[in-house]
């Protein structure tokens, strides 16, 4: 203060220059010292007592000389002096039993005192001249830091352990309501609030309150202030980790490696991927974005370090959940762990766009990355449980026959799979034409007149693979006829399926016809293998031809009543699943043998050569009857 005061005074009168001064002070010492008596200094008679003098501070360099040559002590200077005085008062709080921040007061007194400490060790280091002193300024500043980082970590974690914060500083950008989310640190027996069951994303958490935030605030911009910015980064960073390493807790998700994920049945992966969704929502919708903000809060204006901080603080239960969607992705691809597999692609796709805030620094765009990445991996999964389910169909093997021609159990698996796949047929678009994570987080728009996109001829792919699958099967069937009825079975159920889902769009109105003439050449086939000599047998030559004889009559009569027999007893026990097919195709044999059987039992009652009554087995009514019960199988 003695020095700042002879500055400004030296600068309006010269008499009080510095210069001046030291030389007036050296001067009166030197007369001391010689012991003399006269003068003005004499003490004598006439001596004038002395002036006080104003105490001035030594030069730095020459009032050091002095002092050595003198053989006293070197004065002390203002800085040093000021480094004593900010150490008594730093120790004092360093070493406090208790937090600095339960009293507003003391925390205020502290941070001023910290202020001037960083003061000090600037100037001193720009200075460069005291090493000795700037070496002791650095010791009392790490001891400040050290003693900050602890109330640093004691403020996140235990809020209410200090005093209310003063009027102002932060406030929350939202509602301060904090009934549902209020503070608090979730640790110990009191319950965390991410636990609580949601369904509404759009939540914002506060962990810390306004006046919680204003005060680690505070700390944070001394540490950077004083070169410890990674060094508060750091312990934010594990403070908060704990917090939101038990939230995911609680939300029931379990870290899992690679290997574990492989070894573990599909029941197993099923539950966990259950509780994944919902946990992954959690995490990345509602978590990490709270923890983002209060990140910026805490470090606002003290970039990079809150990007560090926060990134470290999230960094680890982020990965957990993404490798176990990478652990999914690159499991078993069996087919029936297509539509879990979507589920898992289409949380993480419709997540991407809302990322881009949270992740928007440097440092955490690797965590964006890695989040697209998984979705990158799981749209590849989805389609290698595609290309599974071809080889699935052609592995399938022809040796065990459907009972009665029916509809073989391959058939009904494929079709009802493709069916229920067609329920998330957008997604499947996306993933088919390549468009991973579309922009936006949008799907590419479908056209539903287009059965040429890339999932309509996968899935035509798939339905030829079934196609020849079911050919060969049919040839187990040593009865032709039987294998006839078989394809139409099974192609009439593929054309009942295609019809009523979506895959009626992707395939097209052309691909539909196609198969519907296939099912009535079958069906075609089916009349003359089976009914072609049984109308042979009855042909009498027509009206105009000769009369047969009545002993020709009869012979055909005899055939046809075996023939007839034989089928009925058979075919009867066969199935056509379709009602309306099964109609057609009655239809079709009562048209085909109905009219010449007539006919021939016509000519034969005419006949007065013949007996009729013991050669007419089935009379044109029993014949119609019976052909209406063919197909029936176990319902006849």
């Amino acid at each position: 203060m003695t020095e700042d005061i002879l500055r400004v005074f030296s600068n309006y009168d010269g008499r009080l220059s510095l210069d001046k001064l030291y030389a007036a002070r050296a001067a009166a010492a030197s007369a001391a010292g010689g012991g003399g008596g006269g003068g003005l200094g004499g003490g004598g008679e006439h001596s004038m007592p002395e002036s006080p003098t104003l105490p001035l501070p030594p030069p730095p360099a020459a009032a050091v000389s002095a002092a050595a040559a003198a053989g006293r002590p070197p004065p002390v200077t203002s800085m040093e002096r000021t480094v004593r005085t900010l150490d008594r008062q730093i120790s004092q709080f360093v070493a406090m039993d208790r937090l600095i921040w339960a009293d507003s007061a003391d925390a205020d007194a502290f941070l001023e005192a910290v202020d001037d400490l960083i003061g000090t060790v600037q100037e001193l280091e720009a200075a460069g001249t005291n090493r000795g002193l700037f070496d002791r300024a650095e010791e009392l500043l790490s001891r400040c830091m050290a003693r900050l980082e602890e109330e640093f970590r004691a403020l996140i974690e235990r809020p209410d352990d200090a005093a209310p914060a003063a009027p102002g500083g932060f406030r929350s950008d939202g509602s301060d309501d904090e009934e549902d989310f209020g503070g608090g640190d979730g640790y110990g027996d009191e319950p965390i609030p991410i636990a609580k069951p949601v369904t509404d994303y759009d939540v914002v958490i506060d962990a810390l309150s306004p006046g919680s935030v204003a005060n680690v605030h505070q700390i944070a911009r001394r540490m950077v202030d004083a070169g410890f910015g990674r060094e508060c980064a750091e312990v934010y960073a594990a403070a908060r980790r704990g917090f939101v390493d038990e939230s995911v807790a609680r939300l029931g998700v379990r870290p899992r490696t690679a290997e574990e994920v492989h070894a573990s049945s599909w029941e197993e992966l099923e539950f966990d991927i259950a509780r994944w969704i919902p946990a992954f929502n959690m995490v990345f919708r509602i978590l990490i974005p709270s923890e983002r903000r209060l990140c910026d809060r805490v470090f606002d204006g003290l970039a990079p370090f809150g990007d560090l901080a926060f990134v470290a603080a999230v960094r680890t239960q982020a990965l957990q959940l993404i490798s176990f969607g990478d652990a999914i992705s690159s499991s078993s691809r069996a087919p029936e762990r297509l539509f879990r597999v979507v589920d898992m692609y289409e949380a993480v796709r419709d997540l991407l766009p809302d990322l881009d805030p949270v992740f928007a620094d440097p440092y955490s765009a690797a965590l964006r990355a890695e989040v697209t990445a998984v979705c990158n991996t799981l749209g590849s999964s989805i389609k290698g449980i595609f290309m599974e389910l071809e080889n699935l169909i052609r592995r399938d093997p022809a040796r065990v026959a459907a009972q009665g021609g029916g509809i073989h159990p391959i058939t009904r698996y494929v079709m009802n799979y493709l069916r229920a796949a067609c329920g998330s047929r957008q997604t499947l678009e996306e993933v088919m034409e390549g468009d991973f994570g579309a922009v936006g987080g949008a799907a590419a728009a479908v056209d539903p007149d287009r059965p040429t996109s890339s999932l309509a001829v996968h899935i035509a792919w798939i339905m030829d693979v079934l196609h020849k699958n079911l050919d060969i099967k049919s040839k187990i069937y040593r009865d032709p006829s039987l294998a006839c009825v078989f394809l139409m079975n099974n192609g009439k159920y593929i054309i009942q399926k295609v019809n009523d889902s979506e895959l009626g769009v992707l395939l097209g109105d052309e691909w539909i016809k196609q198969m519907t003439n296939r099912v009535r050449r079958w069906s075609m086939d089916y009349q003359r293998v089976t009914w072609g000599k049984v109308t042979t047998v009855l042909q009498t030559g027509g009206p105009g031809v000769g009369g047969l004889p009545a002993t020709a009559m009869k012979q055909k009569l005899r055939m046809f009543n075996t023939y007839f027999q034989e089928i009925y007893e058979v075919q009867s026990e066969w199935v056509i699943a379709d009602e309306q097919l099964r109609v057609d195709v009655r239809a079709a044999v009562a048209e085909a043998v109905m009219p010449v059987y007539t006919a021939l039992i016509s000519r034969l009652k005419s006949s007065p050569e013949a007996r009729h009554d013991l050669y007419i087995k089935y009379t044109p009514e029993d014949v119609e009857a019976c052909i209406q019960h063919l197909f029936e199988g176990a319902a006849k």
